[in-house]
């Protein structure tokens, strides 16, 4: 049981409830049988839950929290305060090296400012960021920040750059990441003061493959393995991208709905689209790490069911066992804080 990878899941803050948190972190053991799980929150709503399923005893483990940390709470002041919340009382098990990883779908304000009191930035890390990978045509891609800093240095966006190609080493198996700023337009010369300055900064930077500035419309095609942008930009694009995938997907299948002709075409191409449906669905691709921890956070979306839960302990799992973290920690170790 030394040996285990355990992971903390917060089950109290999703828009579903703990039932499918429960749900996920069963169906996760089946897949990963290094894996132990803590399920943080009221002990008689998840033992309700787990009464439901059979799994092993022995890796299946409760953290009871009498207090919960809703969205619209002041996150310092609740993180500081609610010292029994599943979220604080989740991160301090990350922290006092009981848990490898913690997983929550509750509020991202309170994620990032437990991450950052309760477990702590690594040193030299100047912002954490919030980091997604986004389906394209091709493998999928890394944006980060996707909302956890709104206003940032250069130097910053170039720590993002770092940490981005870590991870898309480590994690996603490629090998020289092609790193790309979000901008306006490709010369060096557009963008705003923070992107030139970055640019100029990245350009210079032999730890990264910079291809240069991406433009929004060129980011589904997979043109950069690794895309940095300051928070506000970087949760536009994930917002549009999701919005829009979801638009796309419900439209077609009206179209293929339509009448008769359109149900029988449906029919004939219905395991190709399989296929491109699942491609781009954003359950299957675990949740955002916030990077430059002393341990793992990982935010999933507040309306996660079961098979987000299941890609995000996956996620953790493939983090946990390539050190990530620890390679971020030790490639950051002598910046200046």
């Amino acid at each position: 049981m030394d040996n285990m990878i355990k992971i903390v899941i917060d089950t109290i803050g999703g828009d579903n409830g703990p039932a499918f948190c429960v749900k996920g972190a069963v169906k996760g053991l089946e897949n990963n049988r290094d894996v132990k799980i803590f399920l943080a929150g009221h002990k008689d709503e998840i033992e309700d839950c787990l009464s439901e399923y059979e799994y092993d005893k022995n890796r299946i483990e409760i953290i009871d929290a009498s207090e919960e940390i809703g969205l619209n709470e002041p996150p310092v002041k609740a993180v500081r305060e609610k010292k029994d919340s599943s979220l604080v009382k989740g991160l301090s098990y990350l922290k006092d090296g009981k848990a490898d990883a913690f997983i929550s779908a509750g509020s991202t304000g309170a994620i990032l400012a437990g991450g950052q009191f309760v477990v702590g930035r690594a040193k030299g890390v100047k912002r954490t960021p919030l980091a997604h990978l986004l389906p394209t045509s091709g493998e999928p891609s890394l944006l980060l920040d996707c909302g956890a800093n709104v206003d940032i240095k250069p130097e910053v966006l170039l720590q993002f750059a770092e940490m981005g190609s870590i991870y898309m080493k480590e994690v996603c198996g490629v090998a020289n990441p092609r790193v790309a700023v979000a901008n306006v337009g490709l010369e060096e010369e557009k963008g705003n003061a923070l992107v030139k300055s970055a640019y100029t900064m990245m350009k210079k930077d032999k730890n990264i493959n910079f291809v240069g500035s991406i433009e929004a419309r060129a980011i589904p095609y997979g043109k950069a393995d690794v895309i940095v942008a300051d928070g506000f930009v970087g949760n536009v694009i994930i917002k549009l991208y999701e919005g829009l995938s979801k638009m796309i997907l419900r439209e077609l299948k009206g179209a293929f709905l339509a009448n008769f002709k359109s149900k029988v075409g449906a029919m004939l191409i219905k395991s190709s689209m399989k296929k491109t449906i699942k491609k781009f669905d954003a359950s299957d691709k675990g949740g955002a790490p916030l990077l430059g921890l002393k341990g793992l956070v990982v935010k999933i979306h507040g309306n996660s069911k079961e098979n987000e839960v299941i890609s995000a302990i996956d996620q953790c799992v493939s983090f946990v066992r390539n050190d990530v973290s620890g390679k971020i920690i030790k490639g950051f170790e002598n910046e200046e804080e």
